[in-house]
């Protein structure tokens, strides 16, 4: 019998009484693995209801004791490392490392989210004028609610709902309902950690569900993390509806390769940072622009990316897995075709992979594309498969002009020795993200996800400091205080308190 997965609601699992179910399908089989029902009107207003009810308790919690849950839970989150990462193969298809690698990320969020004392600590000046003081306190918001992606089923819901909870809310989480397998044993962990109920409400669903959050009154705040369409959709929306948004879309990243940069760290560079995880991640390089002299290297770069084999998780030598669906497989294709038909050349093509034993898989071989111009759909759309765009420009300013000229400002990389290079790109380039001979820029959780212009739509990114904005509300307080016990008498003024 096909497992059914459960929403989590009020503080246990609860078998969905909708009748509309979505298949979730091993992606290198097709063999349907679960099914997933939609949550209907009245589950959903239960969920947003518990949500509701709990913060009323929850927000009054030390914020010590809140630490401590996070302590707890990043605790067994790296207890059940493996187990997590062994869901997020069987329905999403990654690489073991890889999906052991999303869960670690998730921790990493988790582990900040437990210095919340520190994080949510306002600030006092005495004496503004005098006798009177000013200070301010950092507070919850109430119900919030998080909208995630297939590609990092444990890292983007851990990104949200543990810095959102420690804030002081409680937290409603739509995981995507391609791979919802593995946030229900992440919440399942949650409440081995001493989570209150109510604290966090998981409920699947597709479209209805997401408008269904998009326009409940009682939502103050959504997370989103998703396609470039869809972002615009739900930034719109939320703030029409007035609430606070959040909303993290596509991406089109490019490494600029300098001349004088190390030849051998730029190909195991691009490697991994173009084709790792099917190119199905938003700081994926996807774009490289090899300046000057260094355009000599990619015939280099396409023979390494070539060597790279896909295949199923249970291979411990598959580079990567498949694509999440045929549909997205089919996309990809299509891409590839149109780049050629447009005049790319298509130095290493991977339209025809196969994979030994697995015939129905959704497999894209590694595929690189030269001669690339910014007039091209392989160029203008994040593909989000394994194909990687190159280019040759003469100068620095030149490659600049097309990393700034693009729509998108996820992340970026240069590869140089210069240090003039490296210090003239990360000051002009036009991109949240940079890094300087290191290919995926992401950062560590005390800082912010800080992509920018059509990549974010938002004013306060995902975890760091930038979280705790994101989820709280600052209140100032001046005060001044009269004591009528305070006496005052003869000509030493002597004071008398009572």
């Amino acid at each position: 019998m096909t497992q059914q997965v459960k929403h989590f609601i009020d503080g246990e699992f609860v078998t969905p009484t909708g009748d509309k179910l979505i298949p979730v399908t091993d992606p290198a089989t097709q063999e349907v693995i679960a099914q997933v029902a939609c949550a209907t009107p009245s589950e959903m207003e239960r969920a947003i209801e518990s949500a509701k009810a709990a913060f009323k308790t929850w927000k009054e919690v030390p914020v010590s004791e809140r630490a401590r849950l996070m302590m707890r839970f990043a605790h067994l989150l790296k207890e059940h490392q493996g187990e997590i990462a062994d869901i997020i193969c069987r329905e999403l298809g990654k690489t073991v490392e890889d999906a052991k690698g999303d869960v670690w990320r998730g921790i990493e969020v988790v582990e900040q989210a437990a210095n919340i004392p520190s994080l949510m600590m306002g600030e006092t000046v005495e004496n503004v004028a005098r006798s009177i003081d000013t200070y301010s306190y950092i507070q919850p918001l109430g119900v919030c609610a998080g909208i995630t992606p297939f590609n990092f089923p444990a890292m983007i819901p851990l990104w949200m709902f543990p810095m959102a909870i420690a804030c002081g809310n409680t937290f409603i989480l739509k995981p995507s309902e391609q791979d919802p397998m593995t946030v229900n044993k992440i919440a399942e962990l949650f409440v081995k950690s001493g989570a209150p109920k109510g604290v966090l409400q998981v409920v699947h669903g597709a479209k209805e569900q997401v408008d269904a959050i998009l326009h409940h009154p009682d939502i103050k705040a959504i997370s989103f993390v998703g396609s470039v369409n869809v972002g615009q959709y739900i930034y719109k929306t939320g703030t029409d509806n007035l609430k606070r948004v959040q909303a993290f879309a596509g991406a089109k990243n490019h490494m600029v390769i300098m001349p004088d940069a190390n030849k051998q760290q730029v190909i195991n560079a691009l490697v991994g940072a173009s084709v790792g995880a099917a190119g199905q991640r938003c700081m994926a390089i996807s774009v490289a622009v090899f300046v000057g002299g260094a355009a000599d290297w990619i015939p280099e770069v396409a023979a390494a990316i070539g060597k790279v084999r896909p295949g199923v998780y249970t291979d411990p030598n598959a580079a990567y897995g498949p694509q999440i669906s045929p549909q997205a497989r089919a996309r990809v294709l299509s891409l590839i075709e149109q780049g050629k038909k447009e005049g790319a050349t298509c130095v290493l093509d991977g339209s025809d992979c196969k994979v030994d034993g697995y015939p129905n898989g959704n497999w894209v071989g590694p595929t690189v594309f030269s001669n690339v111009t910014t007039e091209m759909e392989i160029y203008k759309q994040e593909i989000f498969g394994p194909v990687l765009s190159t280019m040759h420009v003469a100068s620095l300013d030149e490659a600049l002009k097309i990393v700034n000229d693009s729509p998108y400002g996820n992340g970026t990389s240069i590869f140089t020795a210069s240090g003039a290079a490296a210090r003239k790109y990360q000051h002009e380039v036009e991109v949240g993200q940079v890094g300087i001979n290191i290919p995926i820029p992401v950062p560590l959780p005390f800082f912010s996800f800080t992509g920018w212009k059509g990549s974010f739509y938002g004013d306060q990114h995902a975890y760091g400091k930038q979280a705790v904005r994101f989820y709280t509300e600052t209140k100032t307080i001046t005060a001044r205080w009269f004591d009528d016990d305070i006496q005052v008498s003869g000509p030493n003024m002597s004071i008398n308190l009572r």
